[in-house]
């Protein structure tokens, strides 16, 4: 497959070897001489302003991709085969589906002036994907399976393209941490910031939330932190046993963060990475699985923390961690992703909203961070998920069934489009808190469903 632009720029260099690797498993190649164009023989997209002959595949360009600033751009929104799409335009397909990915996957609004929500972040309620009542669609990804009809049609039988996942995904996931990838792949992971909620605090954390529940009345609690710390109980935030059975038990290849903040306050709530419960809790499942950093709140302000943490958790497991997922998805671009690939971080799972649940890219697949400031593709590879449990249970305020049929939605969603489904649940959420009741059973009713 070949494309022929008159101007070849970096953002559409970028987008022409997402899309070409994703639909065929290897970039399109790019010609820029009308001649040697017309010459090709094999099927061939004409991204150009006119007609070059009338056997390519004419997609005529909107102008994002050869502009070099970054401005507000005019979108109107309109139905192509019951899914939204934009950047309407002339040619063999209704909308330029390169200009538009590259929109959704560059996050390219998030560049622009917006509100931002009560933690500082973007507002999801700012994206077109909200607004537009498709944040719980893979978009790019459904409109990549129409692509790939469009040109079925005009070059089959001649030539075939692939309808099942690319050598280009298979590649992308050797290299990451935890290995192959199947037709349709399901990463469970997992934020570990409050490892427990009450062991292994300390004497005066302990102390502190003691006197706290006798001042606020709250004996019932009060009994169980005392019964917990004298080893009577267990401790209702450690699922650890439980979740490493689950895996097990369906073969799951589960992805861990780990918050190593060496301070507490408001929104850092873990044990001290210099603790040794919290040391060789860290290295039970390094040896099991892969893990990743989990920069805490302070080191959003604090920069420098983050290189200190990443330090902390390599001499705790005696390896290089490449892996990052931030901590309350607080992330603002392109800041963040500049500090983490300056920290040596190579893969990135942040990709979503700490607010709500759904696709914050549109796609579901990985793809590499392209800096709209710099113009320039880096080797920072996003894994975008789509499914909180906090998001469900804090901000959606669904039931444990609400949030199992949201599961099931973005299973089915992600399966249609042979994409690689990413959850988030923390420890808390799998143990015996009476507060979280019921997800547990959510959880492991998916993961049977999903294996069965």
């Amino acid at each position: 497959m070949i494309v022929f632009s008159n101007t070849v720029t970096p953002r559409f260099q970028y987008i022409l070897d997402f899309i070409g690797k994703e639909i065929n498993g290897e970039p399109f190649q790019i010609f820029t001489n009308a001649t040697d164009f017309r010459d090709y023989s094999g099927p061939k997209i004409n991204y150009s302003k006119e007609r070059i002959t009338a056997e390519d595949f004419f997609l005529r360009p909107h102008a994002i991709l050869f502009e070099k600033n970054i401005q507000l751009q005019s979108i109107d929104c309109f139905d192509v085969k019951g899914a939204k799409a934009f950047f309407k335009t002339e040619g063999d397909f209704p909308f330029d589906i390169f200009a538009a990915a590259f929109y959704l996957l560059s996050r390219y609004e998030e560049y622009l002036p917006y509100r931002k929500d009560m933690y500082g972040r973007y507002a999801h309620e700012n994206s077109l994907a909200f607004r537009e009542n498709f944040l719980h669609l893979p978009l790019i990804n459904l409109w990549l399976e129409e692509l790939k009809k469009k040109l079925k049609e005009k070059y089959s039988p001649k030539e075939s393209f692939r309808t099942t996942p690319d050598s280009y995904r298979d590649n992308i996931l050797q290299r990451s941490p935890y290995g192959q990838h199947s037709i349709f792949n399901f990463i469970p992971t997992y934020d570990v910031d409050i490892a427990y909620s009450y062991k292994h605090k300390g004497f005066w954390r302990n102390t502190g939330g003691m006197l706290k529940s006798m001042v606020n009345w709250q004996w019932s609690m009060f009994n169980e932190r005392w019964k917990i710390l004298r080893g009577k109980t267990g401790d209702p935030y450690d699922a650890y046993t439980w979740m490493d059975k689950l895996h097990e038990q369906y073969q799951l290849k589960p992805y861990y963060f780990f918050h190593v903040g060496g301070r507490t306050g408001k929104y850092d709530k873990n044990i001290s990475p210099a603790r040794k419960a919290m040391q060789e809790l860290i290295q039970h499942h390094y040896y099991r699985y892969p893990i990743g950093i989990h920069p805490s709140w302070r080191s959003g302000d604090d920069p420098g923390l983050l290189v200190q943490e990443i330090q902390s958790l390599e001499k705790i497991t005696g390896g290089k961690i490449l892996s990052s997922r931030q901590h309350y998805i607080r992330f603002g671009l392109p800041q963040t992703y500049r500090l983490l690939i300056d920290a040596g971080i190579k893969y990135e799972f942040s990709m979503g909203y700490g607010s709500i649940n759904g696709f914050r890219a549109s796609i579901a697949s990985p793809f590499y961070w392209y800096d709209l400031e710099k113009e320039t593709q880096t080797q920072l590879l996003l894994f975008p998920f789509c499914f909180m449990a906090a998001n469900s249970f804090y901000e959606q305020k669904f039931s444990p069934q609400q949030a199992l049929e949201e599961l099931q939605h973005y299973h089915k969603v992600t399966q249609s489009v042979n994409g690689l489904l990413i959850t988030i649940w923390h420890n808390n959420f799998l143990g015996t808190d009476t507060i979280f009741a019921g997800w547990r059973e959510v959880y492991e009713q998916f993961i049977k469903e999903i294996r069965d």
